[in-house]
């Protein structure tokens, strides 16, 4: 009874209030403790310790995010690159010397096999830093966007394989279980899913980067791209390779130099540049000999492996990724904004450059190297649109202090790019031979004649557009009449020189045979001198 009246007596002895306090402060300890033992994040989170407006918090959650997804690297390590987070964008420096002069993606098309722009043992690279770098090479910043992540299977899935949305062509970039099936009347492309909402997926893809012509996607066989969610009824596969592929045709106008380029070496660039050789092509319509000939040293360039024959190769060729279709912008020019890579012309023609061992990269400045004459290419033809009068032209620019140089396209494209880019003018009539600009130097100048018959519209797309891309001056001269030898097949009063437009709208067959085939070119050459008086000019800036 003592006891109890004692404790009594103690707890009278303290208020209320004092209770009340004690018993907070005791709680907001314990709390205190278990945060800072468990929960010490919680701590850092700025938005707890300030008032804030809802667009502050905003901002401030942003900074947390990125300041988490920052990279934690060593960057004194030799492969700082390799970082924990795998969708940094990194910043290379890259040397045109090797062969490097362009951006490069990393693509995971197998398990531990990634490719950055040069070949990578054992899923690494090393970058060159920027201090061990010569003064000669260039300094030219791209990204290297790491793309290491495994995307959801199901969000893969249903995403459509293919983009329809291009007048050039349709591409598929299809990733996963893919089995390519051969032959001449029905190849496919088959990617096998585990998701049943994909056997919906079905597209016909004409592998040719020419889409808009339809007299000419005629006779380019369709290929099927689909997906199937049924494993069993899918082939099986009697061979599996360890590096994407790309589907194309050398069908169309592959022969035809400007085709060649417009429609297969520059698109082929654009598409398959980012794997540095460690790509698979499949062809249709596979012409090996111009493949191996003509181009072998650009296709060699491309890719490491021998093409296999969409038509007639029987296997079922296996694969981690395939892309179908040819990337392709305005003939012979390649728009960094559309390209998915981020490449442009110029990237295009380094590597043009350093494929076919040319040494210039830049046109003689006649400010700076006076007493030099610079060269003129003065490009033949044997057939239709030939000078009649190359000799007398030839003369006039040798008056004018220019070396001159008379040649028609040689078959060896190696050799004829090195004339080629030995040259700081050259001089034309509309047509494929032209296309060899693409060897010239920077701020060389390009001259195209261009034959009457109102070709002026086609004259500047297909050359004085890409020209211009290419960092090329660019000079145009249309023909009169009295310069055509179509004098000499239609009398004057005839509709093929006083209404062209007419001869137009005949058609393509019947317009070509008249002023593209049967027309000569006599230069007027008190005309044509301003021209290259203005060419000169051009070469002094």
């Amino acid at each position: 009874m003592g006891e109890k009246l004692k404790v009594v007596s103690i707890y009278r002895g303290f208020d209320h209030l004092s209770l009340g306090v004690g018993l907070l402060m005791g709680c907001l300890l314990v709390s205190l403790t278990y945060v800072t033992v468990y929960k010490s994040d919680m701590l850092a989170f700025p938005m707890m310790a300030l008032p804030m407006s809802k667009e502050e918090a905003y901002s401030l959650i942003s900074q947390q995010i990125d300041y988490q997804s920052e990279p934690r690297c060593s960057h004194g390590s030799a492969s700082s690159h390799l970082c924990e987070n795998t969708e940094t964008i990194e910043t290379a420096w890259v040397s045109s010397s090797a062969g490097s002069e362009i951006p490069s993606q990393r693509n995971e098309f197998s398990a531990g096999e990634v490719t950055a722009g040069s070949k990578i043992p054992n899923s690494s690279r090393n970058v060159q830093s920027s201090s061990s770098l010569e003064d000669h090479v260039d300094r030219l910043q791209v990204p290297v966007v790491n793309n290491a992540r495994k995307s959801d299977p199901e969000e893969s899935d249903s995403k459509p394989m293919c983009d329809t949305s291009s007048h050039r062509c349709d591409v598929c970039d299809v990733h996963g279980d893919i089995r390519i099936v051969t032959g001449k009347d029905s190849p496919s492309i088959l990617r096998v899913t585990a998701s049943p909402f994909t056997d919906q997926q079905s597209w016909q893809v004409k592998p040719y980067a020419r889409k808009w012509d339809h007299g000419l996607t005629r006779i380019i066989e369709p290929v099927t791209v689909r997906s199937t969610a049924d494993r069993a009824a899918a082939p099986r596969c009697d061979v599996t390779h360890g590096v994407p592929a790309v589907v194309f045709s050398t069908g169309g106008y592959a022969g035809n130099h400007f085709h060649d380029f417009a429609d297969l070496i520059v698109p082929l660039f654009q598409t398959v540049r980012q794997f540095d050789g460690e790509v698979q092509f499949v062809v249709a319509h596979l012409n090996r000999r111009w493949m191996t000939g003509k181009f072998g040293h650009y296709f060699r360039r491309l890719s490491r492996y021998d093409a296999i024959d969409l038509d007639n190769d029987a296997r079922v060729h296996c694969f981690g990724r395939a892309i179908v279709g040819l990337r392709a912008d305005q003939d012979l020019i390649i728009d960094p904004a559309k390209s998915p890579m981020g490449y442009n012309t110029s990237n295009f023609l380094q590597f043009m450059r350093s494929t076919y061992g040319l040494s210039r990269d830049y046109a003689l400045k006649l400010a700076e190297q006076q007493g030099k004459k610079p060269r003129l290419l003065l490009i033949a033809r044997s057939r239709s649109r030939k000078f009649m009068n190359a000799d007398d032209i030839a003369k006039l620019a040798e008056k004018l202090g220019f070396e001159v140089l008379v040649s028609e396209a040689a078959k060896d494209l190696a050799e004829f790019s090195k004339i080629v880019n030995s040259c700081d003018v050259m001089v034309g009539v509309h047509g494929a031979g032209l296309t060899n600009l693409v060897f010239l130097p920077t701020n060389a100048v390009v001259v195209q004649v261009v034959p009457f018959g109102s070709h002026e519209w086609i004259a500047t797309t297909y050359f004085g557009k890409p020209a211009k891309a290419m960092e090329l001056k660019y000079l145009e001269y249309t023909i009169t009449a009295n310069e055509s030898t179509l004098t000499e097949l239609y009398p004057r009063d005839d509709p093929v020189f006083t209404d062209p437009q007419s001869i137009h709208k005949l058609g393509w067959e019947k317009m070509g045979e008249i002023y593209l085939k049967k027309q000569n070119v006599r230069l007027d050459l008190d005309r044509f001198r301003p021209v290259l008086e203005k060419a000169l000019e051009l070469l002094r800036e």
